[in-house]
């Protein structure tokens, strides 16, 4: 059993434990340490308890009355040690010698100054006084600085945003750690500076203000962390003064020394005791520390702990390495936060990568296996893709820990879309399967038929063959790329397999198999050439280094080198299998052409083209003929010297297939005649080919027009022409009418776009406007409604997945591709303005939940719409986040919780928002304030249900308004908050209750000249813990979807916004604080008419600004679209795959749980995300007009 019988066991350090560290890793020369340790020793005598702290030692001079110590050397004047660790250009070293020499010339100045270091490391303002130090408790102190902390904001140093906040952690960490070590041969043993560190570190740990219990915790931490390698160097030490004894002990009388054998004795009984005051420091630590705060109810402070006891195990093995220490881990396993899973992960690794530990955690393994085998499938890929990990690990250490099961729950995700998980499963598989040899495979040569990579390509095909759930060879090639990537283009060996004859003995190869390894070879050569992974598994094609160009140049060429010689052998070895040949006539689509000639394989280059001869007139399959077109066009370059070779055999087979065609056709139409069955064949078997080769090769010259119109108009007049014959005419003749129309296309058509918008009037084509169709109302509601249900809806609520299988993964994958397309087609539209742009609203506030789904379209739907119009797409992102709180008020009322998980993730939707309008605050400032602007009026439109002196029920959207406040220019800010204060009564600024927490925090974001953009108020949660996104079914609306509306505020406030608007966009240069200060007490009663004729002029401004503005958006929809400005994050989901409820109720006996805050809930399946096929979704089809006038016509 891990689990134990009591929370904890005392720490136990072994007396004579083996090391494998030699005296040579001694910190000092055992001379110096052993004076040190009697210095250390002699400085124990005239110590006092730790509860007479400040009763003895009176300070000296008058240094003792200061708040806090101050340090005058290297320049460091008049600043105390939070400061300098927080500038962090002061070497840790000196700091803390320094610090030393002061707690030698006055202990209590100097542990007062270290105090108040942790305490303004927490963030409080207050400071512990000389008088507190020594009359009070630390209890006491605790709740006094408690009592001074500046709840109004929840930020603090390790929590603070900006460069100077980004290394303060690593600073802070590293001088506790350096403090320890520079004391760790006398002043840790004083009973006095460690015992009044740890009691103020286990007190503040315990305190409900959450800065206090999160600095503590990681302070504790890490104090433990440099006290067990003090311990560690104690126990060497100890070790190395035991065989010096035991070996002096062993001298002959003669030459033993007696007085090293006292000396030996009495530095190890020194050791022992300085090895029992680190043990009981250590315990200290754990039990009032550790095992309280790793299952804290913040998660950042149980991954501290979580990381911190596998530091401790994988240094000090010895003592930690067991099951009282190894349950922890185990247990956290199960927590509901991915960061803490991860951190378990983590430091399991650092323990299985260590072979000498394995036989310490077989029982451990044995009891949470189960677990990390289930969080292969954890929904963080971080945490599923580091559980692959940890399981490779345990694969390498012993093959009989994991079953069967285990590893196929493994291997089926090499054909996962998300790529480090298939890569990490990739690795798992070559361990498994390619890692072991036997002793007779160390005789076998490296390449060839009967060589080690021969058997295991065979294996390797076995495998994809055997694998039931994907057939797609290029993803399980991408997994093995980085690991086997030799072995897969080992492809002197995969040739020997396909061409050579099975020796005397050996079991011939099966023509599935034949087909498999074919494949396999094809889907390297194209990774091998191209550099990128397959369709859906990547983000898009990367910028390759210097050395992957070199890689893939010099790849290609061997490829080109080896097959080009080979390639034809295969080909008449396998003319007569289909698919066998449409696989191989890929290849020369890789090669590189210019070797044909420059290593003299133009003989091969000749048997090459007889053998797509051969397979041409062999072959009536749609996909072998238009592979062996695809090959011809590839071969058919004209920048290489092998074009007119090439172009000559293409020519002479096509003249043989036009005048057969021509012959065949002129019997076959025939006046009085019957045409047979053989010779429709034979019309229809040429007919085909010509067609094949027609879609890539233009065979204008052969005319082929007039005599697929002979054949149709017969067909047509007569009635009995086979249909397969009128369907190949019909698609011959439609590749001659393209291949002609491609030739004129800019000079015959119009800009088939300009059809689709109302804006050719506006460019002079007032004769097209009977063709402009326009939506009313009703029909752009009909088109939102039919999206809504049938686009943003859970996988497991579709009822359209073919053979109603819901099951079946390729069913649902499809079924998201048609619902992929159907959203693509609806945004579209609003690029278009074929319907209005707050329609999008609907369509944005599922941007966090749908993001897997969806989120690239709506990412590049915002993208467009901000090219448009960015007033217009600022005001519809509000009113998206507006009709998301408004939802959240009906679900959980006038009375919710700002913790809750609703709120937060709306919170999380505006920061999301926030960072689409990039770094450039002059480009977006008019929608920033118009943003502004409409969350204000939104905030106070509604009053208080429950009567006066309470906060507008809409007050709280105030928080979630003020993640946009960092994207103000700081005049505008100025601008905003008097704009805020028309709103405000006087009572309201009044006001400090927590009800009124997001108004006071709205207007300290808006407060000029602050550099501090984070809001953050409530201490007690984390907005990004949370997340939009939850499984939970939408709530049923009472009646159909309508377009939204606008309602704006007062006329008065209406008309005072105009007025800074007019200027913001009209009149750049002038001073905008000016104006809006001038605005705010000037009577508006005696202006509306100047106001009104501003408004006019500025109308008729937008009106030509936006028939500009159209002649550039043109320009910029026919380009590929390029994404947002800024690099998006990982959506952060809600719900993780746990453990069923009876997973720990064998680890629980004899446990106490009263007091743990970690809450498991029970095990959630979620769909597997190994999704095979591609997403056929280009975000550039988003240009693609088709689709958006299909959905359009299909809901009309």
């Amino acid at each position: 059993m891990i689990a134990a019988q009591e929370l904890h066991t005392e720490f136990q350090f072994p007396q004579e434990a083996d090391t494998q560290l030699s005296s040579d890793t001694d910190l000092e020369d055992p001379d110096v340490k052993n004076a040190k340790l009697a210095k250390g020793k002699a400085g124990k005598k005239g110590k006092k308890a730790p509860g007479e702290k400040g009763k003895g030692g009176a300070a000296k001079g008058a240094g003792l009355g200061r708040v806090n110590g101050h340090h005058q050397e290297n320049g460091r004047e008049n600043m105390t040690l939070f400061e300098v660790v927080k500038m962090g250009k002061s070497a840790t070293q000196s700091v803390v010698d320094d610090w030393i020499e002061s707690y030698k010339n006055d202990r209590d100045i100097a542990l007062l100054d270290l105090i108040n270091f942790f305490i303004q490391c927490s963030g409080c303002k207050g400071a512990v006084s000389a008088e507190m130090f020594r009359h009070m408790q630390n209890s006491e102190i605790i709740r006094k600085m408690t009592e001074e902390f500046d709840e109004d904001s929840g930020d603090y140093p390790l929590t603070m945003a900006g460069p100077l906040w980004k290394k303060f952690k690593s600073s802070f960490c590293e001088f506790i750690g350096v403090l320890v070590r520079q004391c760790q041969y006398s002043i840790i043993y004083d009973e006095y500076m460690m015992d009044t560190v740890i009691s103020l570190l286990t007190g503040l740990s315990d305190s409900q203000v959450r800065a206090f219990r999160h600095t503590s915790t990681l302070a504790a931490m890490k104090l433990m962390t440099a006290l067990v390698n003090v311990a560690l160097n104690l126990s060497i030490n100890m070790d190395n003064t035991q065989r010096q004894y035991e070996a002096e002990r062993n001298k002959v009388m003669a030459k033993r020394a007696n007085d090293r054998l006292e000396l030996l004795l009495q530095k190890r009984k020194e050791l022992q005791e300085n090895q029992d005051e680190i043990e009981n420091m250590m315990n200290a630590i754990f039990k009032g520390v550790f095992v309280h705060r790793y299952r804290d109810a913040i998660a950042e402070i149980r991954a501290i702990c979580i990381e911190e006891i596998g530091v401790w195990m994988k240094m000090y093995s010895d003592a930690f390495l067991n099951d009282s220490y190894l349950k922890y881990v185990g247990w956290t396993m199960h927590d509901k936060q991915g960061e803490v899973r991860l951190k378990c992960l983590t430091a399991l690794q650092g323990l299985y990568y260590n072979r000498e530990l394995n036989t310490r955690l077989e029982l451990f393994t044995s009891r949470f296996k189960d677990r990390i085998v289930s969080m292969t499938l954890d929904k963080e890929y971080d945490v599923a893709v580091q559980a692959i990990k940890l399981l490779t690990l345990v694969l390498h250490s012993s093959d009989e820990v994991l079953t069967a099961e285990d590893c196929e729950s493994v291997y089926h995700l090499v054909y996962s879309a998300h790529r480090p998980v298939a890569v990490a499963a990739g690795e798992f598989l070559y361990k498994k399967l390619f890692s072991h040899r036997g002793p007779e495979e160390e005789e076998m040569p490296r390449r060839g038929r009967q060589s080690v990579n021969g058997n295991l390509i065979k294996t390797t095909v076995f495998f994809f063959l055997e694998s039931e759930l994907h057939e797609h060879g290029a993803y399980l090639v991408d997994s093995l790329w980085e690991c086997a990537g030799e072995l897969l283009k080992d492809w002197e060996s995969i040739i020997s397999l396909l061409l050579d004859e099975p020796m005397p003995g050996e079991e011939g190869k099966e023509e599935h198999q034949e087909t498999a390894l074919i494949e396999i070879m094809l889907c390297a050569i194209r990774q091998a050439c191209e550099c990128h992974p397959p369709v859906g598994r990547g983000t898009g094609k990367r910028v390759l280094t210097a050395k992957e160009k070199k890689t893939q140049l010099d790849d290609r060429t061997r490829i080109t080198e080896i097959f080009a010689v080979a390639l034809p052998l295969l080909l008449a070895k396998y003319c007569v299998d289909a698919e066998k040949v449409t696989n191989l006539l890929q290849l020369p689509q890789f090669f590189d052409l210019e070797i044909y000639t420059t290593g003299r394989l133009e003989k091969h280059l000749e048997s090459l083209l007889r053998q797509i001869r051969e397979v041409v007139e062999k072959h009536t399959e749609t996909d072998v003929l238009e592979a062996c077109s695809m090959t011809y066009h590839a071969l058919c370059n004209e920048e290489f010297t092998i074009f007119n070779r090439v172009d000559i055999a293409r020519s002479q087979l096509l003249d043989e297939l036009v005048d057969k065609f021509n012959r065949l056709l002129e019997d076959f139409l025939q006046e009085g005649e019957e045409p047979d069955e053989d010779d429709a064949y034979q019309v229809l078997s040429t007919l085909k080919r010509i067609t094949a080769f027609h879609n890539a090769h233009d065979l204008s010259k052969w005319d082929l027009f007039t005599s697929n119109y002979k054949l149709l108009n017969t067909g047509l007049q007569n009635g009995d022409m086979p249909e397969q014959i009128v369907i190949h005419a019909m698609q011959c003749t439609h590749y001659v009418i393209l291949w002609h129309l491609s030739k004129r296309l800019w000079t015959t058509l119009s800009p088939v776009w300009q059809l689709l918008t109302h804006q050719i009037v506006s460019l002079g084509r007032e004769q097209l406007e009977a063709l402009i169709y326009t939506p009313d109302s009703s029909l752009q509601a009909e088109l939102l409604n039919f999206i809504l249900d049938h686009v943003f809806i859970d996988q497991d609520d579709d009822n359209n997945s073919t053979d109603g299988q819901h099951d079946d993964e390729a069913s649902k994958i499809e079924a998201l591709h048609k619902r992929r397309n159907l959203l693509a087609a609806y945004c579209k539209l609003i690029i278009y303005n074929v319907v209005e742009m707050n329609t999008g609203a609907d369509i944005f506030k599922q941007y966090m939940r749908y993001y897997n789904d969806y989120g690239d379209i709506i990412k590049e739907t915002m993208s467009k719409t901000r090219q448009i119009d960015k007033i217009q797409c600022a005001k519809t992102l509000i009113l998206s986040l507006q009709q998301l709180f408004n939802e959240m008020l009906s679900d959980l009322g006038c009375n919710f919780d700002r913790s809750s998980s609703s709120f937060c993730g709306i919170k999380e939707l505006a920061r999301r928002f926030s960072l689409t309008f990039g770094l450039d605050q002059l480009k977006t400032r008019e929608a920033i304030a118009m943003l502004h602007k409409d969350g204000i009026e939104f905030a106070f439109k509604e009053p208080s249900p429950q009567g006066e002196g309470n906060p507008p029920l809409n007050l709280a959207f105030l928080d979630i308004l003020s993640e946009f406040s960092s994207k103000l220019l700081r005049q505008d800010k100025k601008t905003v908050h008097l704009y805020l204060e028309r709103f405000m009564t006087f009572q309201m600024a009044l006001q400090r209750e927590d009800c009124w927490l997001p108004l006071i925090s709205y207007r300290n974001s808006l407060q000029a000249g602050g550099d501090d953009d984070t809001m953050s108020v409530i201490s007690g949660y984390s907005s990004r813990g949370s997340s939009i996104r939850s499984k939970k079914a939408k709530p049923a609306s009472t009646g159909k979807r309508k377009l939204p509306e606008g309602e704006g505020p007062t006329q008065s406030h209406r008309t005072a916004w105009a007025t800074y608007y007019d200027t913001l966009a009209f009149k750049p240069e002038s001073s905008i604080m000016t104006v809006c200060i001038n605005a705010s007490v000037s009577v508006f009663s005696t202006q509306v008419t100047w106001m009104l004729a501003q408004r006019q002029q500025a109308e008729a401004r937008q009106q030509e600004r936006a028939s500009m503005q159209y002649a550039k958006m043109r320009s910029h929809m026919q380009h590929a679209i390029s994404g947002l400005m800024e690099d998006d994050e990982e959506p952060i989901v809600e719900d993780v795959m746990m453990s069923s409820e009876d997973r720990l109720e064998d680890l629980n006996e004899g446990m106490d749980f009263d007091t743990m805050d970690i809450d498991l809930p029970p095990s959630k399946n979620r769909r597997e995300r190994s999704e095979l096929k591609p997403d056929y979704f280009d975000p550039s089809s988003i240009m693609d007009d088709s689709v958006g006038i299909g959905l359009l016509l299909r809901v009309k």
